[in-house]
């Protein structure tokens, strides 16, 4: 069967980047929820840079649970969530892409970062057409929030070295899939190369 006739859309006027779940549990290898991860980092570091250059918006995302009731189901699938409690340097965002003033941290408990937070709404007052997500992991919450982020009117964009997995099949097959339907699904220096209009 043939893929479908698609249009790459590339960035808008006003784009954000939006760094999904680069906490230590998902950046550090030791955390069972972690994967060896410094390469991608790094790709967000550079990201980071330009943005920040540039002053376009920049917004990231953690994961914490504050009582036994959130998220049940999720957690009681993934039991290695448990782990995700307030204050636990495991929902820090990793010191290497700290956030600094005026850069908003979503904290979330289900996989999309629009799901049940104030992302949207913080997008929307900044005048934001379109997103650059990235983060961990490519198959869980950096889908979830592609997908989410093309149902809210957003135009995404995937840099390929700024994402990553536990599992390097399902990471290249979900980076083909968001690329077929939902984001264009970039090499990092094409990125960057289209940010040089800001």
């Amino acid at each position: 069967m043939a893929d479908l006739d698609r249009k790459s859309q590339g960035l808008g006027n006003r784009p954000a980047l939006l760094l999904v779940d680069l906490i230590e549990s998902f950046t550090d290898p030791d955390c069972p929820l972690g994967s060896e991860a410094d390469d991608v980092v790094e790709a967000n570091r550079r990201l980071l840079d330009v943005f920040r250059a540039r002053g376009l918006p920049v917004a990231y995302t953690t994961v914490v649970y504050h009582d036994d009731r959130q998220a049940r189901v999720f957690r009681d699938r993934v039991p290695a969530l448990e782990l995700l409690k307030p204050g636990t340097h495991w929902v820090s965002i990793d010191p290497r892409l700290a956030a600094q003033p005026g850069e908003p941290v979503f904290e979330k408990q289900w996989a999309s970062a629009f799901f049940r937070t104030g992302l949207d709404e913080y997008l929307r007052g900044q005048n934001v057409d379109s997103l650059v997500v990235t983060g961990l992991t490519t198959s869980g919450c950096v889908r979830a929030t592609v997908v989410d982020g093309l149902q809210h009117d957003y135009k995404v964009v995937v840099p390929r070295e700024a994402v990553g997995d536990r599992n390097a099949d399902a990471h290249r097959a979900n980076l083909f899939d968001l690329n077929a339907k939902y984001a264009d699904v970039l090499d990092l220096n094409e990125v960057l190369e289209g940010l040089e209009r800001f």
